[in-house]
């Protein structure tokens, strides 16, 4: 008899305060690589030295809790973690290229980024805030969300195997602790059924450090963890102008913009499967247009003030649904204290010094971990539908084919911005760059493509509300635990 899953803290619980903090920690050293690894990934193009890498970085993680507080608050009301988006490397790439081509230095070109973010997150609120995404929900049945969700995960794999390889050992190593405490261990005891990844991430972690500190991991291994970054940072970051446009004015230029757009048309899609897998997860079955159409809005209201905070912007992250599902706990208080550390970290430079110390290895673990979680949510959503109709297995598939397919093509287009490379879009005058970078953003995100594909085929091809998921759609909704006074010490 298969064992069904139970909520241990649901949406609206609030465990003892110690306990939530822990919790919360985990969340956020779940998503601090991803969210670092774009400022270390853009930071050096824009030819910054480290001192502006690290004011990058800070204001990153403040924005980032910003935003996950607006959306775990008032947005979706779900435990939702947001934190950097890499629908947007695309458009962002080509603002530092125009960049670096014409000489601007590197807090120009963030005026250019922060012009953008500030103009997409305007019309992603109206988006938002006007009903549009609840509405459009009617047109995207679960033959279309299905592939959506999976892609989410499946568009992930590069940040796995290719960062656990940098060191097999640390990575296997974690990404069997992670199985362990989760999957065994937890049935047995309720502490590893709350914090397997935190557990894992410490032990791991003080593995690492052993080994440095005897000199079997030397600078410049990739499990190497030293502490002078903690030592060499300073304690506090409370200037006004660190911490507001840290880069200066916003400058607004309309191919940009525009090209950002695309970067938002697929974190909005990103984020509806979101709040559909984080919302099963937690227990709380499909969420409501309202709520869908709240999650936008402030979704944009988050990235409009990380467009003054000096970062980049930011979306729901699938690797922080993918705990939920793990830990299966869904409190929005345990996020919203996420949120609460994320703007600490941002504040206190010392104590993101200290999380930055997270060998890569460990984190490409956890990627390989938690991510394959996601797609499976994406089966389940596929599952509402009829699947022994050839109409809805043929638009799943070849979405989701298509997503994976198209976005490697563009992908491939690495030198996409020089006449010798695609033809097709080197012919376009160079007045219709702006629609050369929306074409390779968009046709870049699987998630996107899925996307286009299957609201297009699932809304022409005849079939019935039953036939496509709209009606009589079971709810699958966790049972939940409450927790018992023995539960409430943290």
């Amino acid at each position: 008899m298969n064992e069904t899953p139970r909520i241990v803290y649901s949406i609206d619980s609030r465990p003892p305060f110690g306990r939530t903090l822990v919790l919360a920690i985990q969340h956020v050293l779940t998503m601090f690589g991803a969210t670092v690894a774009v400022p270390l990934l853009l930071g050096p193009q824009m030819r910054m030295n480290p001192a502006q890498i690290a004011t990058l970085i800070s204001s990153v993680m403040l924005c980032s809790g910003v935003a996950t507080l607006l959306q775990s608050t008032f947005g979706t009301r779900l435990p939702i973690i947001q934190g950097v988006s890499f629908s947007f490397l695309a458009a962002f790439g080509a603002i530092i290229s125009y960049g670096v081509a014409n000489g601007l230095s590197p807090a120009e070109m963030m005026q250019l980024i922060a012009g953008s973010i500030i103009a997409g997150s305007l019309i992603e609120a109206i988006v938002g805030f006007s009903g549009l995404m609840g509405y459009l929900r009617r047109f995207l049945s679960p033959v279309v969300i299905g592939p959506v969700i999976m892609l989410i995960g499946l568009a992930l794999f590069e940040h796995g195997a290719p960062y656990a390889g940098t060191n097999w050992p640390i990575s296997g190593l974690t990404i069997v602790l992670v199985i362990v405490f989760s999957l065994v261990l937890a049935r047995r005891s309720r502490f590893f059924r709350i914090f397997p990844i935190l557990s894992a991430v410490v032990l791991v972690c003080t593995l690492c450090a052993a080994l440095s500190a005897a000199g079997v991991y030397k600078a410049g291994h990739p499990a190497f963890i030293s502490l002078q970054p903690v030592h060499d940072s300073p304690w506090l970051r409370l200037s006004p102008t660190e911490l507001f446009l840290p880069w200066g004015a916003p400058q607004f230029k309309i191919g940009f913009i525009v090209a950002t757009l695309a970067g938002f048309l697929a974190s909005m899609i990103e984020s509806f499967g979101d709040y559909h897998a984080c919302s099963h997860m937690a227990g709380g079955g499909d969420p409501t247009p309202k709520q869908i159409s709240r999650g936008i809005g402030f979704e944009g209201l988050g990235c409009l003030f990380t467009g003054f905070i000096g970062g980049f912007s930011s979306t729901s992250y699938s690797e922080n649904v993918g705990l939920v599902g793990l830990t299966r706990v869904g409190s929005r208080y345990v996020v919203q204290v996420a949120a609460v550390v994320l703007i600490l970290l941002g504040v206190f430079a010392k104590f993101g010094a200290l999380a930055a110390t997270i060998p890569g290895p460990i984190v490409g673990g956890l990627y390989c971990a938690l991510f394959g979680l996601i797609s499976a949510v994406g089966i389940q959503q596929l599952a509402k539908a009829d699947l022994s109709s050839e109409r809805n297995l043929f638009i799943a598939g070849f979405s989701l084919f298509m997503g994976l397919s198209v976005s490697a093509y563009f992908k491939g287009m690495v030198s996409l911005y020089h006449p010798t490379s695609a033809e097709l879009l080197a012919r376009l005058p160079e007045s219709l760059a702006w629609l050369r970078d929306i074409i390779v953003s968009v046709g870049s995100t699987g998630m996107a493509v899925a996307a286009i594909i299957g609201i297009t085929l699932d809304n022409l091809i005849p079939g019935t509300a039953e036939e496509r998921g709209l009606t009589q759609r079971a709810e699958i909704e966790a049972p939940i635990i409450h927790p018992t006074a023995d539960d409430q010490r943290p």
